[in-house]
């Protein structure tokens, strides 16, 4: 089976923690011997046995499209040059779809999904959290509704929290079923028996919505002895306070390897639109415990005082620490964690064999 994958982020290298999750599942799909792949995505080393569905001038317009923070971030300037380059996208996206013989469409984000205008393949969306915010904005639910309308389509969020949204929203034109990303095996191998009490690490995209309250609870909470060490790039202009370590953006094999090994925990006290952060998610794998704000996405996910912590006011996180740093409890917490994703989410394998499932039944419907 031939399958077109499209998405507005990817990794440049291993060292680039942007869209880690598109090359894991086009990875994945790609080992599958039942599937043939091509990705339209920006420029970065391709998985083994995936290919790539570029067109000309294609890498080049996605590269600069990211230098300006992406198509999440232009979608949120709502300036006139941001305009431009979103209309460029769609028109570039029109084109690689219109061109496609590809037997169905695995579309990242729901934005992407707009240029499937006038045909008819197939296709599974790939929705987030951040696709939220589209879906509110005037006209386009109908917009959507009228592309889903036009083929079989198959909504997968990645969090079943979404589900009931979309259904309500799209229900009568498209099948939803919700499909949780996969986590790397490597994850799970982490070897967590040197951590240490005092070591806390925030692993985030820095910008108000994603910081959440961390810099308002935390004062008072960490200094030199009780460390908070931060990692991902400054994407709005933020005061850091003194008592934060940046380290600036990161990798999963840094974290993997020197970080997650030795901290006590993650914390996330996010109020951004999220659909099921990843980075909790390999926390858990790798049996860090988490402490997260008590966002839909993360209840979804983190089971209170089981598996994390959910909190709501500061005292809360103030008690979460309190008992993470307890380090009996602390790995009791993080084998639970552990075992948590290995039975409910599964490794990328597991993912695309979920994906593929979806895949022969939108073609047998066509």
């Amino acid at each position: 089976m031939n399958v077109l994958m499209s998405s507005t982020s990817y990794p440049e290298n291993a060292q680039d923690w942007r869209g880690r999750f598109i090359y894991d599942m086009a990875e994945a799909l790609g080992r599958r011997g039942d599937l043939s792949l091509s990705l339209w995505a920006p420029p970065g080393d391709l998985p083994g046995r995936v290919g790539s569905a570029m067109q000309e001038g294609d890498e080049r317009f996605l590269q600069d499209m990211l230098g300006k923070g992406g198509a999440a971030h232009l979608m949120r300037e709502r300036k006139f040059g941001s305009l431009v380059v979103l209309f460029n996208l769609m028109k570039r996206l029109r084109r690689v779809y219109r061109h496609s013989r590809h037997e169905v469409v695995h579309v990242n984000w729901l934005q992407n999904a707009l240029p499937l205008w006038g045909t008819t393949t197939p296709a599974l969306v790939t929705v987030l959290g951040s696709d939220y915010g589209l879906l509110d904005k005037p006209g386009m639910r109908t917009v959507l509704r009228a592309v889903f309308r036009q083929r079989p389509t198959v909504l997968a969020p990645n969090a079943s929290w979404m589900v009931a949204r979309l259904k309500e929203d799209f229900g009568d034109v498209a099948e939803v079923e919700a499909i949780p990303f996969g986590v790397s095996r490597r994850w799970f191998e982490v070897d967590r028996s040197g951590a240490e009490s005092g070591c806390w690490l925030g692993v985030t995209r820095l910008t108000r919505a994603k910081i959440g309250y961390l810099f308002d609870w935390g004062e008072g909470m960490f200094d030199s002895r009780r460390q908070l060490h931060l990692f991902g790039p400054m994407q709005e202009s933020l005061e850091l306070p003194s008592w934060v370590v940046w380290h600036g953006p990161t990798n999963p094999d840094e974290l993997r390897e020197q970080w997650f090994p030795r901290a006590t925990g993650l914390i996330s006290l996010s109020q951004h639109d999220e659909g099921r952060p990843q980075v909790i998610l390999e926390a858990m794998a790798a049996g860090l415990p988490v402490i997260a704000s008590d966002l839909p996405a993360h209840r979804d996910l983190v089971k209170h005082r089981e598996t994390g912590w959910l909190v709501q006011e500061r005292s809360q996180l103030e008690e979460a620490i309190g008992v993470l740093e307890d380090m009996p409890a602390n790995r009791r917490i993080g084998a639970s964690a552990r075992q948590c994703i290995k039975d409910t989410i599964g490794d990328w394998d597991d993912c695309a064999a979920r994906y593929a499932v979806l895949y022969k039944q939108l073609v047998a419907r066509r």
